[in-house]
C-alpha cells in the first residue's frame, strides 16, 4: 500500500551561526495517519543557546493533532520528541535501545520530554512493519538506537531519515552504518529532519 509524505516545519534552531530547520513528517496511509517525530513545543534552558523559534504542531493551522493514529520517533533527542506529550494515549514506536538510552543516560536528551505523562511507548527490536508499506529499520550512527522509516509511495521507496544524515554530503559519501544502510535501500528520495528539500540520488544511480 502506498503512502504520501508531507514535511511539516516545527522549529528553527541556531547552529554554527545559521538557522537550521526542524521538520517532522506525516505519512498518510490507507490504514492510518502516521507522524514521524514530534519536534518541540516549548523552550528549555538546556537548549537556550540554540535560540529556538517554535511552531508547535498543536498551534499550526490545518494540522489536527487528533488525526494522528501512530507516532514514530527516529530517535529521542529533544528536537525529535518534544511534542510526544501531544499524543498521549497513542502508540509511539521507538527502538528499545534508544528508549533505554534516553531514560538511562545523563546528558542524552531532555528526559522529561521523553518521559512525559501519558506517553505510551512501543519498544521495537530490529526491523518492524508498522503498516503494509511502512517499515521501521534500525540505522545506528547518529545514536546507537536510531531508526529510519522506509515508505512505499507512488514514486517509489522513500526514507524518512531523522538525523541518520543531517547534511546531503553524508549521503553522497556515507560513513556510518545507518548512512550506508540508507544508500543500500536505493530510495528515490530521503527526507532529513534539518533540510527543506529531500536528498535524491544522482539520476544515473536510481534503480
Amino acid at each position: 500500500m502506498n503512502s504520501t509524505v508531507t514535511p511539516v516545519l516545527v522549529a528553527e534552531l541556531l547552529a554554527d551561526g545559521d538557522r537550521m530547520p526542524v521538520y517532522v513528517h506525516v505519512l498518510d496511509h490507507p490504514g492510518g495517519r502516521v507522524l514521524v517525530d514530534t519536534g518541540m513545543t516549548e523552550l528549555h534552558p538546556a537548549v537556550a543557546d540554540m535560540d529556538p523559534r517554535l511552531v508547535p504542531l498543536s498551534e499550526q493551522d490545518g494540522f489536527d493533532v487528533d488525526s494522528i493514529d501512530l507516532v514514530v520517533n527516529t530517535h529521542l533527542h529533544y528536537d525529535h520528541c518534544g511534542g510526544n506529550h501531544l499524543f498521549a494515549g497513542r502508540p509511539v514506536h521507538v527502538q528499545r535501545r534508544e528508549l533505554e538510552d534516553a531514560l538511562g543516560r545523563d546528558d542524552y536528551t531532555i528526559r522529561e520530554w521523553v518521559d512525559a505523562p501519558g506517553v505510551e511507548y512501543v519498544p521495537v527490536d530490529g526491523e518492524h512493519e508498522l503498516l503494509p508499506g511502512i517499515r521501521l529499520v534500525p540505522a545506528p550512527g547518529h545514536t546507537a538506537g536510531s531508526q529510519v522509516v522506509l515508505v512505499d509511495t507512488a514514486d517509489g521507496q522513500v526514507v524518512i531519515a531523522g538525523d541518520t544524515a543531517v547534511f546531503f554530503e553524508e549521503l553522497d559519501e556515507p560513513r556510518t552504518e545507518g548512512q550506508r544502510l540508507i544508500r543500500s535501500l536505493q530510495p528515490t528520495q530521503v527526507w532529513l529532519a534539518h533540510a527543506h528539500e529531500p536528498w535524491r540520488p544522482d539520476a544515473g544511480e536510481r534503480p
